[in-house]
């Protein structure tokens, strides 16, 4: 798979093809992503349900999970240099919501 330059790339083209709706069955979830230190602050929402992703930028203050990173390091974790694991354990990743939730998405091809 090549490397994903951008947060856009990632979340426009990559997620919809890494996501697996087999691994996300019975999730119903909106995620909120927000990502400081690139040339702009940018937020976006992913929300899966019934086994579908559907991805947007911005805002949602019910989300079910709020994931706030930088974009050098959402990009390292996405591309395989960062296991998301030592981000969450390094404090690389702040994040709201369940545990067990991250974990889920996580086979489901999100991170």
């Amino acid at each position: 798979m090549m490397e994903v330059k951008t947060p856009e790339e990632f979340f426009e083209k990559q997620l919809p093809a890494r996501f697996k709706p087999e691994n996300a069955s019975g999730v119903d979830s909106v995620i909120q992503i927000s990502l400081s230190g690139g040339q702009k602050e940018q937020d976006w929402v992913v929300s899966i349900k019934n086994q579908k992703l559907q991805v947007s930028k911005g805002t949602n203050t019910s989300a079910s999970l709020s994931l706030r990173v930088t974009e050098s390091d959402f990009l390292d974790m996405i591309n395989g240099k960062l296991s998301a694991e030592k981000a969450f354990f390094t404090g690389r990743v702040r994040f709201n919501g369940n545990i067990n939730l991250a974990l889920k998405l996580r086979d489901a091809g999100l991170f």
